[in-house]
């Protein structure tokens, strides 16, 4: 067994100390708490720290992607209904007392990337592309437009199918001139960090980001 020296009553902390060191760790969380954990996680920025520290636009990014998931989720609840109603057999729905309202279903997109673009940074996708092939796309920015270009390359040929400035979303067919690289190049002119959202399906071999 150790003997161990007991603290004098003198050396133990008194109660005003003690609630002092309370008030200033509660303080101090308070602090840590509108300062960095809410513009970090919830883009909210009263004081305007958290912007000046760049803790605000990861904020925002991460509401985005939360916002991309909950619309993801939202598309495939859609897709399994228009299914089950597609399946259905003819007897049994003739039997239902009002028709079956079924909202538009969404594109089945066959790939889909985002870019994160801080202000004046560019981004390239392209589509690998046999001449005379179809893509469809649709893309949008969010946090404000932007600059695009689409063009193809390869095999010495290139060519520019369409641009616009300070476009905040699009959509269509691209069809291959000639075999080859075919896609987007993005430039965020804004003052803050935005987030292209590019989706694709149709005949091609490959997506690939070349910037």
């Amino acid at each position: 067994m150790y003997n161990t020296n007991i603290p004098a009553r003198a050396e133990l902390p008194t109660t005003k100390q003690l609630v002092r060191s309370t008030f200033i760790a509660l303080g101090t969380a308070i602090v840590l708490l509108v300062m960095v954990i809410l513009p970090a996680e919830y883009a909210i920025d009263p004081t305007g720290m958290g912007r000046a520290l760049g803790l605000t636009e990861m904020g925002e990014i991460k509401a985005q992607l939360a916002q991309e998931a909950e619309d993801d989720l939202a598309n495939n609840e859609a897709d399994m209904v228009a299914k089950v109603v597609e399946t259905a057999p003819v007897s049994s729905l003739k039997t239902l007392p009002d028709p079956v309202q079924v909202e538009p279903v969404e594109p089945v997109w066959k790939d889909k990337i985002m870019l994160t673009l801080k202000p004046g940074e560019g981004a390239e996708v392209k589509l690998v592309m046999e001449k005379g092939q179809t893509a469809n796309f649709e893309w949008i920015s969010k946090g404000g437009p932007v600059n695009y270009d689409t063009h193809g390359d390869g095999n010495g040929n290139s060519v520019s199918y369409e641009k616009g400035r300070g476009v905040p979303s699009d959509q269509g067919e691209l069809v291959a001139a000639f075999t080859g690289n075919h896609g987007w190049f993005f430039r965020n002119r804004n003052d803050k960090t935005v987030m292209v959202i590019l989706r694709t399906n149709g005949d091609y071999a490959q997506m690939k980001r070349v910037l």
